[in-house]
């Protein structure tokens, strides 16, 4: 088979066959590739076997990350939980990979990445570089059925009671897109990935994911009186409702502002015809947010990234770095703490 690499933002084919196809994610769209190239300067490239002109029948997406810094490669894709092939036949994807490894050697990627929701080719067909880099777990919940028993579904002291805790502290629940709205959530996310020990993204960053995807992006903020508690931020693609960031002020955790707000944006979603709350990714190590994840009566599946590379890299040198890089973040000033994002998730796609 011939492969045809392309610009899916300069294609109008993009547009429709991601809208199509049944493996599509939020991920795939060119509102999404848009915000990535805005924000962080990454050029977009999808890969084909069919031909120009031709009705696209199959498609791997990426971005190319270049970086003085972490180096030149492809991610499918940057900052995205997962990204499936949208394929038509196994073969397809075969060649793909295959014109993938010459190009990779061609452009002097230090590697190609990608980032299946499932990789259910049989891994004997894989180019024998195709390693696994990193798993991760991925959770959902199912939103088919009836509101009433999504709520007994839930943990009783765990979601369920914080839930009425929530209503009986009368926290209100702000939804939409303003710039209010998104200095609130910005200023919760600072808040919280200080106590994780990390870099907020810059604010550029969900500046252009609230220009490049408009009404699917959605930003909610529970806030008793003026004072903002907790706030998430859903992107909504055909009938899923991706659960993409949320943050939250420690100190009124016990107010249960959370899972009030993940309840309300399960209410709305439901309520519009969505078939699928996707939680996103989480670390295998991370028992909390795993556990916590599951008490929505989300299931789990694995998530595993793959690569296409001739080496591995040391993972005990980049934890150790890491381990040392969020001792720093935790007790650096909030201005050099975001100035730290805005200096360095360029790299990090």
């Amino acid at each position: 088979m011939n492969v045809y690499p392309f610009n899916p933002l300069a294609d109008p084919r993009w547009d429709e066959f991601v809208a199509h196809h049944p493996a599509s994610s939020v991920f795939h769209t060119a509102a999404w590739l848009r915000a990535l190239h805005q924000a962080y300067g990454y050029e977009p490239l999808a890969c084909t076997t069919t031909r120009p002109g031709a009705p696209l029948q199959n498609a791997l997406v990426f971005c190319r990350v270049k970086s003085w810094l972490t180096g030149s490669r492809l991610v499918s894709l940057p900052f995205s939980d997962h990204c499936q092939p949208l394929l038509d036949h196994p073969d397809s994807l075969l060649a793909i990979l295959e014109w993938l490894q010459q190009a990779r050697s061609h452009e002097r990627w230090s590697y190609v990445e990608l980032r299946p929701l499932l990789f259910d080719f049989p891994s004997a067909a894989a180019p024998p570089q195709c390693r696994l880099a990193e798993s991760f777990v991925w959770q959902a919940l199912d939103l088919r059925p009836e509101l009433s028993a999504l709520f007994r579904g839930f943990h009783k002291s765990c979601i369920q009671r914080k839930i009425h805790r929530a209503e009986r502290e009368h926290l209100c629940c702000e939804e939409g897109r303003s710039h209010t709205l998104l200095q609130k959530f910005y200023r919760l996310s600072v808040l919280t990935r200080r106590r994780h020990g990390l870099p907020p993204q810059p604010i550029n960053w969900f500046r252009n994911l609230l220009q490049s995807l408009g009404p699917a992006l959605s930003i909610r903020i529970a806030s008793q009186g003026p004072q903002p508690l907790a706030a998430i931020l859903t992107l909504r693609h055909k009938d899923s409702l991706v659960y993409k960031y949320g943050c939250s002020d420690e100190r009124f955790h016990s107010l249960g502002g959370m899972a009030f707000l993940l309840w309300q944006a399960i209410q709305d979603a439901k309520r519009s015809g969505a078939l699928q709350f996707d939680l996103g990714r989480s670390d295998p190590g991370n028992d909390g947010l795993l556990a916590f994840k599951a008490k929505w009566g989300a299931f789990s599946q694995p998530l595993n990234y793959f690569r296409l590379s001739t080496h591995v890299s040391s993972r005990t040198r980049s934890e150790w770095a890491f381990r040392v890089a969020r001792d720093l973040c935790s007790r650096m000033p909030e201005s050099l703490l975001t100035a730290a994002g805005r200096a360095l998730y360029r790299h990090l796609g």
